[in-house]
């Protein structure tokens, strides 16, 4: 087993940090995990990608050229990336901020992680409503491996772990009822 990811967004949206809490909840799974930030000129607002790798194997190298899966949070991101989409491949698609591409190497899961975020009256979940969609889809790791990396990022702020954990379930269930173009890997 063997995921490829690339998580891009704008600087401030969170793209560091859930790249680290997935390669946190990976090594709780005692998979082997690279994770790798780039950021652009400006951190706040400028561009921010990671590249995360997850195997049950040995990693060789950390940089992903063809993604198996995506978390895309804007539309300048998804203009930069998307064609990096490996066939077969998913694409999870921050439908608040980025619109739907007229087609696509692989699965495009429409999750509208701001508009959920806003409605949770904080911008800073966006990203786990993201990572929770990705995961319903992929299964990368058990949910429990994701709750447990939250828990250790924010520990000592009970009222933030449980906000970032509903943020999670929502974009968990935006894989059974938001658009999907394309079909999903089983």
């Amino acid at each position: 087993m063997q995921e490829r990811m690339i998580f891009a967004g704008a600087g401030g949206q969170g793209l560091m940090t859930l790249g680290k809490v997935v390669a946190q909840a990976v090594m709780e799974a005692d998979l082997n995990v690279t994770w790798y930030p780039s950021y652009g000129a400006e951190v706040r607002g400028g561009t921010a990608h990671c590249h995360v790798v997850v195997s049950d194997s040995e990693i060789y190298s950390p940089i992903v050229e063809q993604a198996s899966a995506m978390i895309i949070m804007n539309q300048p991101s998804l203009q930069r990336f998307e064609s990096m989409l490996s066939d077969g491949g998913i694409l999870v698609l921050n439908t608040s901020l980025a619109d739907m591409p007229e087609s696509s190497n692989g699965t495009v899961l429409a999750v509208p992680a701001t508009d959920i975020a806003n409605e949770l009256k904080s911008i800073r979940v966006a990203n786990m409503a993201m990572l929770g969609a990705l995961n319903a889809a992929r299964r990368i790791v058990d949910d429990g491996y994701v709750r447990k990396a939250l828990g250790v990022f924010l520990s000592g702020r009970q009222d933030l772990l449980e906000l970032n954990l509903k943020a999670y379930e929502r974009g968990r269930k935006c894989v059974a009822r938001e658009v999907i173009r394309g079909p999903l890997r089983p």
